[in-house]
């Protein structure tokens, strides 16, 4: 399976210290050029930031169609551009993308679109970490992730946890 993903959930994942979940769920995921420099270059010391200068799973790619770039960065920034780009070039099966926007357009590509929480009940049901609620809340508290509460309840609801 190809997945491309976006910047926000390989930072929001190493924020709490989780993002080996994509590997265990996905094996390998594809980053655009645009993801790899918001990430390891420009965010400097953020999150991420080493893994995917170092993990052999994370691998950089370049986009060839420039055009399509130049075009969805009138609604998007760089990295989503790039990375819903790279997906249609290359005919990923998923793209991991958080922001709304970003996930409408590569819907109306026909893309398939995931985000963080979605990787995270996936890991839950897959039983590769016991309690969802944790992961969550530091999501929120560590690494400054939105999250609306209707969102937060569907996801505990999905692996059938307890709001408390």
């Amino acid at each position: 399976m190809i997945v491309v993903s976006d910047a926000s959930p390989i930072i929001g994942l190493a924020a709490i210290g989780h993002l080996d979940l994509i590997r265990k769920i996905h094996k390998r995921v594809v980053i655009p050029e645009a993801v790899y420099r918001e990430i390891a270059v420009a965010g400097g010391g953020q999150p991420g930031g080493d893994e995917v200068q170092s993990e052999d799973w994370i691998v950089t790619q370049s986009v060839s169609e420039l055009r399509l770039i130049n075009a969805l960065k009138i609604e998007l920034d760089e990295g989503e551009a790039e990375a819903i780009a790279l997906a249609v070039e290359i005919n990923a099966e998923l793209v991991l993308i958080d922001e709304r926007r970003a996930r409408a357009v590569a819907a109306r590509f026909g893309l398939d679109v995931v985000g963080i929480l979605d990787v995270l009940v996936e890991a839950k049901q897959q039983n590769l970490f016991t309690t969802l609620k944790p992961l969550l809340d530091d999501l929120i508290l560590k690494a400054g992730f939105r999250i609306s509460e209707k969102l937060y309840k569907k996801a505990l609801q999905d692996v059938e946890e307890k709001a408390q």
